[in-house]
């Protein structure tokens, strides 16, 4: 499979997943939406693939939700509100169209067999909503994780993030918005483990690899019998919230009034004005960032 915004490739009975925007530091459009579903499907249904590779072209893994369409269309949205109907804001519309992108990132825990993420430079916003539904992720050391956007217009839609690394570490994180470089992203167990950046593609292919070893009926086996102890949990229930919520957080006066200084002054702006306040405590000192439904998103 070749599509516009990924490739795939199945050998010694992995099949691969790579996002080649590098250029647009891979982030999410409704083409590498509908992308991703076709090929995640197509690896879980090829019989030579006992493992699904998930990686990334360029500098980074996934910077979020784009800055073209997804702003546009709030925007969009803004000004219908005062079109001759009158129709304001659809918190079901919305829920509906945010639900698409989830259930495209939830085939990833739901796919039958293993997936394997493998993550290099940024992974924010909506990239963390994708890749915390692999089963297992690997970084590279200059790796870095977060959710900027709980700061202002955004929650985690797929609601992985206590699943994964448990409360009060969920609740530290979120309620900053603070980054989580890829050494102490392993230490709070929000990912397996980091390997030096120049070593991330052999790792991961290696465990992939491994891993492929084992016969696919008890690689499906063993993968729903640990993801059923999230869904008794209530993941599904999360999920829903945490979508709804996403919603929300965009149209509340303070999301409304960031997408407004946003159309003024420009995305990045606007996601420095934001962020600035809270300096970079715990975190190293930031080169630039990019991200969901814009900037760093």
């Amino acid at each position: 499979m070749q599509g516009t915004t990924l490739r795939t490739e199945t050998r010694n009975g992995v099949h691969h997943i790579t996002l080649s925007r590098p250029k647009e530091y891979n982030t999410i459009t409704p083409a590498l939406r509908d992308e991703l579903a076709a090929a995640i499907d197509e690896g879980d249904a090829e019989r030579e693939a006992h493992v699904l590779l998930l990686r990334a072209e360029g500098p980074a893994f996934c910077a979020g939700y784009g800055l073209d369409w997804s702003t546009a269309a709030q925007a969009k949205e803004s000004e219908g509100a005062a079109a001759p109907t009158g129709r304001v804001w659809d918190s079901v519309a919305d829920l509906r169209m945010m639900g698409r992108f989830v259930e495209t990132y939830m085939k990833l825990w739901y796919a039958r067999k293993p997936v394997i993420a493998a993550v290099q430079g940024w992974c924010i916003g909506g990239g963390t909503d994708m890749v915390l539904c692999a089963d297992l992720i690997v970084a590279a050391e200059g790796a870095s994780f977060g959710y900027p956007p709980s700061r202002v217009w955004g929650t985690p839609t797929t609601a992985m993030w206590v699943y994964r690394m448990g409360l009060e570490q969920a609740k530290r994180y979120l309620l900053t918005g603070d980054e989580i470089t890829a050494p102490k992203a392993v230490e709070i167990g929000l990912i397996l483990e980091c390997v030096p950046d120049e070593k991330l593609e052999s790792h991961a292919i290696a465990l992939a690899e491994r891993m492929a070893r084992v016969p696919t009926n008890q690689l499906v086996m063993l993968k729903l019998l640990c993801n059923q102890t999230a869904e008794n949990m209530g993941l599904a229930s999360s999920r829903t919230l945490g979508t709804l919520f996403d919603g929300i957080a965009r149209h509340t006066q303070e999301g409304l009034d960031f997408v407004d200084r946003a159309g003024d002054v420009g995305f990045r702006q606007a996601v420095r004005e934001r962020d600035d306040p809270f300096g970079d405590y715990g975190s190293r000192p930031r080169t630039g960032k990019t991200g969901k439904k814009g900037g760093n998103a």
